[in-house]
């Protein structure tokens, strides 16, 4: 029997009933979870990054150094005094500026294996990311132009981030104080923010200096403005913005006293770079244009000059600062490059987002989008599939385990160092010569058992070992007695990068090869000295 409504003849369809307007529904969302479009694009671009960095293998350097030392920290309960696992290095003093990022290094290995480096490896990255994004979104009001920064960023500096090694935790504080310092309106936390932030840094790694050098510039560059601007030096003592800088300056030089060397460390920091061996170390090389990373830096400087010629925004003497001290650090060690980086991109993209202003002669602030509940479900949906794809993620929620040679750099030697360990009756007794780069991962994998030449510590390696190490590497005269000199009865050798020293221990007698994979190739004496 067919059912009828009340207004309804016989035989008439039902009549359709409205749906109410979307455009009138309540956000039931509470204030706070209220999130603009914007924070969707930010999570999106630094989400990307995260996951793709996450999956990158582990390289065969630092990463196995610091794990070490972070091992040798939590076994003995105490920072080491002295050198405590190069035998060559023995007794020479040694101030662990890293020795918090490498605790929690070797105790996140020690607790989900590799996934954890390669976790701490992507976190900072895309943290140093954020925080550039987030400067910049601040102060274009545009997540477009905060992606831009956060390219030329990784454009620029891509070569000081292919190493997972504390200095990106460094940089991640780094960013995080560029923040804060080019901020329009100061915030009454950066009082508390600020010296949390160097008394962390201190402890993270020794690259503190660098911040406090941002600071000084800043605040140098706030003073030169009201002089120039006013004509009267005294001006200098009423501005508020250049009295917040310099009670920042002091209070984060405090705050870095606050690690287990107190004022030592500032002795050791700025005493690091007298270090001989450090020379002949790629890193801090001078900048040059011979060097990829030195062409598309000189690229970038290049645009910095045009837009500082055409940009309608005004420019502050500080910006100028920061950018000549940090690039003439770089000139100087292309590891400053790390620093540079970050900062050309902050400002090369507020004024190439002025210069496109005025150009579509635009208004200066965009209108923000409006926060609703709907975005912010978005960005937390967003940033829990770039956790949950992410190599930590994956291995966390799903259990999937990869083997530790899908997780390094193909260079690493986790073939011919598990063999040494399986095989230690067929290696003479004695020192084991290998490059420097290696020198970290037999420390890591060797636990105590092989006695490194030489690791990437290289400014703890006394400079005679350290000049008889280049000799043998680059086949200068007497290598071979070099090599006698110090008991070596087995050399750990490159294929890649020593093929002219793995020549010569062919055609040598006294040698003989014992195991060559497509990485290493191992020798060993036919009569070990003694």
């Amino acid at each position: 029997m067919a059912t009828t409504f009340p207004d309804q003849e016989v035989g008439e369809p039902p009549a359709r009933r409205e749906l109410p307007d979307a455009s009138s529904l309540q956000d039931r969302m509470p204030p706070w979870l209220r999130w603009p479009r914007s924070c969707a694009g930010a999570t999106l671009v630094v989400g990307l990054i995260f996951l793709l960095a996450s999956h990158r293998p582990l390289w065969h350097t630092d990463v196995w150094g610091h794990l070490a030392y972070g091992r040798w920290i939590v076994q003995h309960g105490a920072l080491p005094q002295t050198e405590p696992l190069m035998p060559l290095a023995e007794g020479v003093r040694f101030v662990d500026a890293a020795w918090l990022s490498q605790v929690l290094g070797h105790l996140g290995y020690r607790a989900f294996g590799p996934t954890a480096l390669q976790f701490g490896y992507a976190a900072s990255i895309a943290l140093a990311a954020a925080f550039l994004m987030w400067a910049v979104q601040r102060r274009t009001k545009s997540v477009g132009w905060g992606t831009l920064a956060v390219l030329l960023f990784l454009g620029v500096g891509w070569q000081q981030l292919l190493v997972a090694r504390p200095q990106l935790a460094a940089l991640a504080c780094f960013t995080a104080l560029l923040a804060i310092v080019t901020a329009r309106r100061p915030s009454k936390a950066d009082w508390f923010a600020v010296p949390l932030l160097f008394a962390a840094w201190a402890n993270l790694h020794g690259s503190f200096p660098v911040g406090l050098g941002l600071l000084a510039a800043c605040c140098a560059g706030r003073a030169f403005d009201i002089v120039r601007r006013t004509r009267r030096p005294a001006a200098v003592l009423r501005d508020r913005r250049v009295r917040r800088l310099f009670v920042l300056l002091e209070l984060a030089a405090v705050a870095a006293l606050v690690n287990p060397y107190g004022l030592g460390l500032y002795v050791e920091v700025f005493s690091f770079a007298d270090s001989p061996n450090l020379a002949s170390l790629l890193d801090w090389e001078p900048l040059t244009l011979h060097m990829r990373q030195g062409q598309v830096a000189a690229w970038m400087a290049l645009a910095l000059v045009v837009l500082y010629r055409v940009t309608p925004r005004r420019i502050a003497a500080e910006e100028v600062l920061v950018l000549v001290g940090l690039g003439a650090a770089a000139l100087w060690a292309s590891r400053f490059l790390a620093w540079w980086a970050p900062a050309a991109a902050y400002y090369g993209t507020l004024h190439a987002a002025a210069c496109w202003r005025r150009a579509r002669r635009a208004s200066r602030e965009a209108v923000p989008s409006p926060r609703t509940g709907k975005w912010a479900v978005v960005t937390l949906g967003l940033a829990w599939i770039c956790f949950g794809y992410s190599s930590f993620g994956l291995a966390l929620l799903h259990g999937d385990s990869l083997p530790l040679e899908r997780r390094v750099a193909a260079r690493t030697p986790v073939a011919v160092v598990d063999y040494l360990l399986a095989n230690r009756a067929k290696v003479p007794e004695g020192m084991i010569f290998n490059t420097f780069e290696w020198g970290d991962y037999l420390l890591w994998a060797g636990d105590g058992e092989l006695p490194v030449f030489v690791a990437s510590h290289a400014h703890l390696v006394p400079p005679e070992v350290w000049r008889h190490y280049l000799a043998v590497t680059n086949l200068g005269a007497g290598w071979d007695d070099v090599l006698a000199r110090y008991g070596v009865n087995a050399v750990l050798v490159d294929r890649e990068h020593q093929q002219g020293l793995a020549a010569r221990l062919e055609e040598d007698e006294a040698w003989r090869l014992l195991y060559r994979d497509p990485v290493a190739s191992l020798f060993v004496r036919r009569e070990p000295v003694r």
